[in-house]
């Protein structure tokens, strides 16, 4: 019996990376894992790798009518879920001085408004006592340079968490926020521009040299901690923010 056993489960941005980690380690404890992605060729190659407890569903988060078909698809499926692991969105480094009106709209598109419709769509889905986990950011809370814009979004994501897990407690719908600092993800690359082994082993120092444990983290560090918070484990904890930064945004 595994800690999410007959758990029917959401990981939105599950293709790869924090996603793709989360989704395998629910399944491994037990639940069924919906998936989605916005490219077709990796939702099928990450739901393939997953085996036969997962579904991907293809689209953008940030497109209300892809949000409709994924939850039309789990109700024609399962008819309930469980668990929500909000994890699809992103970020770019952009100096102040460089961000532009589309910068901003993609962002918060996809970050805020993806996040909220999706939470929304799920509620009539979700079992009382479920959990909701948001995937924020150190970034949201600590200075990380020019990505201020991507902190931003990480911070009206925390907020929106906050509230959310007061207004569901009188369905036992637990809402919590779980904020990674760097991690060894194509995701962190592309942000930062490191395109190639040298530049993503650049920015793997770069950012060793400042977290107090040395290093950047592993998709599975932070899948292990969504497991705990999307299961049974973490029944007495709502509205709290947990820290998977090595110390970054703590010491």
């Amino acid at each position: 019996m595994g800690l999410l056993s007959d758990k029917v489960a959401l990981v939105t941005g599950g293709t790869a990376g924090i996603g793709l980690a989360t989704a395998r380690r629910f399944i491994e404890e037990g639940a069924f894992v919906h998936i989605t992605g916005r490219r077709q060729t990796e939702l099928d190659a990450a739901v393939e790798s997953l085996g036969t407890q997962a579904a991907g569903v293809q689209g953008d988060v940030a497109d209300p009518h892809a949000v409709d078909r994924l939850i039309s698809a789990i109700t024609h499926r399962h008819g309930r879920l469980d668990t929500v692991f909000v994890n699809a969105g992103g970020g770019s480094v952009i100096p102040l001085t460089e961000i532009t009106q589309q910068d901003y709209e993609r962002h918060f598109s996809v970050n805020v408004a993806g996040a909220l419709f999706t939470v929304q769509k799920a509620l009539p889905l979700m079992t009382d006592g479920g959990s909701i986990t948001l995937v924020g950011s150190v970034s949201a809370s600590r200075n990380v340079p020019d990505m201020s814009l991507y902190g931003a979004t990480k911070a009206a994501l925390r907020s929106l968490g906050r509230s959310w897990a007061y207004e569901l407690t009188a369905r036992g719908i637990r809402v919590n926020v779980l904020s990674p600092g760097p991690i060894d993800t194509p995701a962190s690359y592309a942000a930062a521009g490191a395109h190639d082994d040298e530049a993503r082993q650049q920015f793997r120092n770069q950012m060793g040299s400042l977290i107090p444990m040395a290093r950047i983290g592993r998709p599975e560090e932070v899948a292990a901690t969504a497991v705990f918070l999307a299961s049974d484990q973490s029944s007495f904890t709502t509205g709290a923010e947990l820290f998977v930064d090595g110390g970054l945004g703590q010491m």
